[in-house]
């Protein structure tokens, strides 16, 4: 199983979306155990939407689809209005 997740930083107002095979993992990563990136600098994160799809190349697909600009759009469109 592959996972495509969003991630929210309250104190920064950002969103991290990322792909993993390891959600917990990845996540203790992201909050406590990564000592450089993008995901250091505006800690803590919190994940407020994670899909799982059966294959590495379907969560792909979505997670560049997410990251595109029009689903960058609509991601922060729906936390704006509370959909997250």
């Amino acid at each position: 199983m592959f996972t495509v997740y969003v991630l929210y930083s309250f104190s920064a107002d950002r969103l991290y979306i990322g792909m993993t095979s390891d959600l917990i993992t990845r996540f203790k990563f992201h909050n406590y155990k990564a000592t450089k990136g993008f995901t250091t600098m505006f800690r803590p994160w919190f994940c407020i939407v994670v899909e799982t799809y059966q294959s590495k190349h379907l969560a792909r697909n979505r997670e560049k689809f997410l990251k595109s600009g029009n689903g960058w759009y609509k991601s922060k469109r729906a936390l704006s209005q509370g959909l997250f």
